[in-house]
Formats: C-alpha cells, structure tokens, sequence
C-alpha cells in the first residue's frame, strides 16, 4: 500500500496541499514540529524545505508508512505514535501539523486534547481535511465508476473517511472539546495533475482501504480493469487535471 500510495496519489493529491500548508507552517516561525499521520513524508518534505531551521518530529501509526517515510525522508526524526496517545512530554512543540489525517482518527477530540498537551505556550496546531467528495474531481470521478461498476454493493470508505470529516462547524466542536481554540478555518481549492485517470485509479484501488473492500467482490481485476476504464471515459487519456478542495484550520489553547 505505501509504494502504491506514494507513486500514483501523492503526487497528485498531497504534493500541492503540501506546499500550501508548509508556507502556512513557515509563516509561524517554529522551531519545533511535530507532524502527525504523515505518510511516505510529502509535507514533511516541504516543512524541511520551507522551515529549514527547526526539528521536525515525524509520525504516523502504521509502521509501514513510517518505513516508507523514513527511508524517503531521512532528514526527519521518524516515530510510529498513535495520536490518541503522543509518546512525548507535555510542552515540546512550537507547532502540531496534520495534512489528511484527522479523519481518520477514531476520538478526535482526545486527539487533539493529545496536541494541546504537547504545544509549547504560544503554540499552534495546523491542519487540513478534504471537503466533501463532490468538491475532488478525481475522487468522485472515481467513486462514479465504483458504483457504476459494483451497484449497489460500491464501498463507500472514500466518502465516509476521507471526505466525511467536511463540515467546519463539526471539527470546531471537536476542537473546542479538547480545550483548544479554533483560530481560521479557510477553505482552498488546488488543481490535482495526474499522468493518468489510469493512475489515480490505480492508486485509489491499491493505496487506500478500498483494496481491502474489494476483495470480497469477485475477480478484483474484472473490477479494476472497469473502473480504471470508467475513470478513463470520464476525464480523458493522457495527463489530466482537476480540482480538489479542503479546508486548512489552526488551532491555539483557550485562554
């Protein structure tokens, strides 16, 4: 799944908001980060480019992310964590960053009482989750195709996980929850570029949990070779491009 991921969905989805969010990151001035879920390392990447004098503390919960990230990104202090249980002292960090990943967590808002308790005085915490899948022209394109392909029967992880985390109003309860402040909640839309719909198709089946959904569902490269196919007449051969949306939200502790 890591090598899948990092070929055909980076470049495409995180590599853009990668940039925009380790500007955001640099703006702030720190000199201790510590970024949460990170991957195979886009946005640790950016942060070592953007803010080239501070440590950056890399983690995520899956151990082959983490593998993957370190080898990639070796000028990064890497650690598996769970972010419902940082392993580090209260107090250590300038700022806490999240690209993608507060979706996933299962209590965010003891997560996030996590990144409270780690953020220096003065700190902050910076982070971003997908707008809803109609807003990502590449993911409701493919989410068409999967229920195009399997009616009725299409796994909805992409809309319930990724994009299920939209509604700003929802994650400032969540923050507020946890004793933190929610500062700015601005909305950006970036242009995804891909080699292919192929590719994206290819990295949607392989590099996320939908591989795993679809292995109760027949011959999986029947269901491939259509869906990549659908994806296909939908947005073109060749390189193509569409818009995807998120929201990009800091967070400081209540006064």
């Amino acid at each position: 799944m890591p090598e899948a991921y990092e070929q055909h969905l980076v470049p495409v989805f995180f590599r853009p908001f990668a940039a925009d969010l380790a500007a955001r990151a640099a703006a702030l001035r720190p000199l201790t980060i510590l970024e949460l879920a990170a991957g195979t390392g886009a946005l640790t990447s950016a942060l070592l480019t953007e803010v080239p004098t501070a440590t950056v503390v890399a983690t995520d919960l899956n151990e082959a992310m983490v593998t993957a990230g370190s080898a990639r990104e070796p000028r990064a202090d890497w650690r598996q964590a769970d972010a419902q249980e940082l392993p580090f002292a209260d107090g250590g960090f300038d700022l806490v960053v999240c690209q993608f990943g507060v979706m996933f967590f299962p209590d965010r808002p003891a997560a996030y009482a996590e990144v409270r308790r780690v953020l220096a005085p003065g700190g902050r915490f910076l982070f971003s989750s997908w707008g809803p899948l109609a807003s990502h022209g590449f993911g409701a394109a493919f989410q068409d195709a999967l229920e195009k392909a399997l009616p009725d029967r299409a796994p909805s992880f992409l809309r319930d996980v990724p994009h299920g985390y939209a509604d700003p109003a929802v994650v400032a309860a969540d923050v507020t929850a946890a004793g933190l402040t929610l500062g700015t909640a601005e909305e950006v839309t970036l242009e995804g570029i891909a080699q292919s719909a192929a590719s994206v198709a290819t990295g949607l089946l392989t590099g996320t949990p939908v591989s795993a959904a679809l292995a109760a569902h027949g011959d999986v490269q029947v269901l491939q070779a259509a869906v990549t196919q659908e994806m296909t007449d939908g947005l073109g051969t060749g390189p193509v491009v569409a818009p995807m949306t998120a929201t990009v939200y800091t967070a400081h502790e209540q006064a």
